[in-house]
């Protein structure tokens, strides 16, 4: 028999106290109350709150007309520029949900996602026009192709579309009275993964997520009002971690950078007072390792966040010499991008070099929109012990993580197993709560039967003052299985030797961990500078 309590009497959800949560309305807002206020600069553009509102809302007039709405998906293929800031308003005001393209996929997979997406409306800059082309011609989907060109960095590319950009805006309305979603779940974006192996995954995200997301970012961040936020970090990969939306919350200025190269960073740094920045740590060493001529001095502190492996120390150390404070953040398309960061303690700063290391190394605690983190058996689907040593796959759950995979059950369902998001990352719990990785499930390197982790070998050999980058992957070995095989990219101007590295090593790990082989080459990376392992695992077999 149940029984109300006096709480859930005549207290209903009405229009007056429950509205879906959606990061629309931070745009709405901060047009509102900072109208003047710079929201976007690029190159000699400048626009304000006021006249961002008003693009955005004639975007999504323009949209309705042609028949756009709920459940229709919009595909963009842009650098960071406005327009991309533009389609993140724009397009969930129609109702519709925005799928950005990785700029530097092959035309098999645009073609593969377009089709899965069921793609209505594709935006495409002219740097991309010719493998959108090829694209659209292996496709089965036949969407509305929208030209942009960039006004202030013109491309060569060729129009392949029906319409220009600016002129599809001009036949929208300035008062356009957009929707909010009816409810929080529905579906804002459709990112896709890597796809790494086979065909990539859609990951759905939802308006209350996005919209969590901007209160999350803040905190983990450190934003206040009015922040500067240089855009190193694709906006592609994962809506750029949300900050598309995240910026607008506080009245922010992005700053968009349509390449990212040391000289525009330090440039743009230097000229608009840049709060803010996010980048895997290839950014980092590209500040690092620019030249003299195209550095300038920082005119404040400024906050770098920064996800994939854990900065090595001596990197740590550079950037706060060169005027950064750098926050490690962890997590994954399926996350909204980051939903974990590295909570530094003031009492850690009084611990020995090595000591402040092993802390930085930890990818940390849950976000603050986050609910559950923990290391688990996905076997058994218990916490492993808070020992710091046992293995387990790391989980999550909460309102930031995704909806699921578009049109994909079973991967969904085996993603959610249990009620935790499954990863994929091993790694383990330490006493006083943060996680720390150890690998990707697939990246484990099985030597003689002992596991290797191939993050614990790459930070000794990121120790070495030579090199820039390193990747350890498993090399099929007769007698052991697999053994670890380093891939070294050198610092410019230094050098080093296989017998070097593989001493060091020894030095600073068990024997068995060591590589056996050491190649010297460049790292295939991702767009967003993460290093790709399958690419090199292939690579190494014959090597």
């Amino acid at each position: 028999m149940t029984t109300s309590s006096p709480y859930d009497l005549d207290l209903p959800k009405t229009p007056a106290n429950h509205q879906p949560l959606t990061p629309l309305s931070f745009l709405d807002r901060s047009a509102r109350v900072f109208p003047t206020h710079t929201a976007v600069l690029h190159g000699n553009m400048s626009m304000t709150y006021e006249e961002f509102y008003v693009r955005a809302r004639k975007f999504a007039s323009a949209l309705t007309k042609i028949g756009i709405g709920k459940g229709d998906t919009v595909t963009v293929m842009l650098p960071n520029v406005p327009a991309m800031l533009e389609a993140h308003y724009g397009v969930p005001m129609t109702g519709a949900v925005l799928h950005s393209l990785n700029t530097r996929l092959d035309a098999d997979i645009i073609a593969f996602q377009l089709d899965h997406a069921e793609s209505r409306i594709v935006i495409v800059d002219g740097e991309f026009s010719e493998v959108m082309r090829a694209a659209l011609a292996k496709a089965k989907v036949r969407p509305i192709v929208i030209d942009y060109d960039d006004p202030e960095f013109p491309q060569d590319g060729s129009r392949i579309g029906q319409h220009d950009y600016e002129e599809f805006i001009a036949t929208g309305d300035a008062d356009h009275e957009w929707a909010m979603p009816d409810d929080e779940w529905e579906a804002i974006s459709l990112n896709y993964t890597s796809g790494t192996t086979g065909n990539p995954k859609g990951v759905v995200y939802h308006h209350r997520g996005a919209h969590l997301m901007g209160y999350a970012n803040v905190a983990a961040a450190g934003i206040g009002r009015h922040p500067v936020y240089l855009w190193t970090l694709p906006m592609f990969h994962c809506n750029g971690w949300c900050f598309t939306w995240t910026i607008a919350m506080v009245a922010g200025t992005h700053v968009c950078l349509r390449q990212v190269r040391a000289g525009a960073m330090y440039e743009a740094i230097a000229r608009h007072g840049v709060t803010h920045l996010c980048g895997a740590p290839i950014v980092m060493s590209t500040l690092l390792n620019a030249p003299d001529e195209d550095k300038q001095p920082l005119p404040h502190r400024v906050h770098f966040i920064t996800a994939a492996a854990p900065p090595p120390e001596s990197v740590l150390a550079g950037m706060s010499d060169a005027g950064f404070d750098v926050t490690h953040v962890y997590g994954l398309t399926e996350t909204y991008g980051p939903a974990v960061a590295n909570e530094w303690k003031a009492e850690w700063d009084a611990l020995e070099p090595d000591a402040r290391a092993t802390r930085k190394a930890r990818q940390g605690v849950r976000y603050t929109a986050l609910e559950g983190l923990t290391v688990m058996d996905p076997e058994t689907m218990e916490p492993v012990p808070a020992d710091g040593e046992t293995l387990g796959e790391v989980m999550f759950r909460g309102n930031i993580v995704m909806k699921g995979y578009l049109k994909n059950r079973k991967a969904t369902e085996e993603a959610f197993a249990g009620g935790w998001f499954h990863s994929g990352d091993l790694g383990v719990m330490h006493p006083d709560g943060y996680i720390q990785l150890k690998d990707r499930s697939k990246d484990i390197i099985i030597s003689g039967g002992e596991n290797i982790s191939s993050i614990e070998v790459e930070d000794a050999i990121y120790k070495h003052p030579a090199v820039a980058a390193v990747a350890v992957v498993a090399k099929p070995d007769e007698k052991w299985g697999e053994t670890p095989c380093a891939v070294i990219e050198l610092k410019p101007g230094k050098s080093a030797t296989q017998e070097e590295i593989v001493a060091w090593c020894r030095e600073r790990l068990a024997h068995y961990k060591c590589p056996r082989h050491v190649i010297f080459d460049e790292l295939p990376k991702t767009s967003t500078g993460k290093i790709q392992k399958f690419a090199l695992r292939d690579k190494v077999k014959g090597a």
